[in-house]
């Protein structure tokens, strides 16, 4: 005798496969509109199918076809998954969701390589909400920012403040990058350092404050032969063997290929961190943003420091 069915065993993921493949009509584009792998979308149909005990879905070399059963169940996941976003989007509203910004302050870096797969998923989660983003180019001004409350978030360098509440986001190494006439070196010495002409950021830049303690830490005076402001046009003097750069790293992607990458010789990096007033009453929105950045980042954070 073949055991019940226990529809609340169930998982939304397999619904949204299903629709996603009667949608597409095969395997592979499916897993391309829901951003998945083809295998976890062979997975959630197989698994789905194995709970129900029945074939929802025909294979062949043309593509994936319903069986009429297979289209009876789709057409309920459609409406399963329209009552979720209908739950969604009531609570949405009762939180306040419904409208709002949020307020970033931030460096280039983390606004070019932290903040974009952020927002894509807050924008595609709270489409009627609104991020914006000024960019500093040092810390101070971004927690000046933030105090003020011209800011709702700031991306700064820990430990910072104690009015701040304020977690690790990502730490951030700093490396030499040499032009292409040079050897390929794993580290870089500190003759090398010292003799080389480096092309640097101003004084006042919060990268520059830290390497010239770095120098100074190591008993070292720095001299940069070149200053300049954007981090892109100091990659570029590089690349025309102008000199060599001390930069984080994430703020020198993408390095060109022909330009040498090698480590300091003692290890020197920046911890980045989120900040908020401690106890501010934020916004909504604000939590919103922060919590998805926590997702999302809890995954990502360790492919950069890799």
């Amino acid at each position: 005798m073949m055991g019940e069915i226990n529809p609340y065993r169930i998982k939304t993921s397999q619904l949204r496969a299903l629709v996603a493949i009667a949608d597409t009509g095969t395997f592979s584009d499916a897993a391309l509109h829901l951003d998945l792998s083809q295998s976890a979308i062979s997975h959630a149909i197989a698994t789905l199918e194995e709970a129900l005990g029945v074939m929802l879905i025909s294979r062949s070399r043309q593509g994936a076809t319903l069986t009429p059963l297979g289209a009876q169940v789709t057409r309920e996941a459609r409406r399963v998954l329209h009552s979720l976003d209908t739950v969604g989007r009531l609570a949405q509203q009762a939180r306040g969701l419904h409208q709002g910004q949020v307020r970033i302050a931030g460096f280039r870096s983390v606004a070019t390589h932290v903040l974009p797969e952020v927002i894509l998923k807050f924008r595609h989660t709270y489409p009627e909400l609104t991020v914006t983003i000024n960019e500093w180019p040092h810390y101070h001004q971004i927690e000046a920012e933030v105090r003020h409350g011209r800011a709702d978030i700031g991306f700064t360098y820990l430990p910072t403040s104690p009015e701040f509440e304020a977690w690790e986001l990502l730490r951030d190494r700093y490396v030499a990058i040499l032009p292409p006439y040079f050897e390929p070196t794993a580290t870089v010495s500190w003759q090398t350092l010292t003799q080389t002409p480096l092309i640097l950021a101003p004084n006042g830049d919060c990268c520059r404050d830290l390497i010239q303690r770095y120098f100074a830490e190591a008993g070292y005076a720095l001299t940069p032969a070149y200053e300049v402001k954007e981090d892109s046009t100091i990659i570029s003097l590089v690349q025309q063997g102008l000199g060599m750069t001390i930069m984080a790293q994430l703020a020198a992607e993408p390095i060109p290929r022909e330009l040498q990458v090698a480590e300091l010789p003692t290890q020197m990096e920046r911890v980045i961190g989120v900040i908020q007033m401690t106890d501010a009453l934020l916004p909504p929105p604000v939590f919103a943003f922060m919590d998805l950045l926590r997702q999302v980042w809890s995954t990502s954070e360790l492919a950069l420091q890799g």
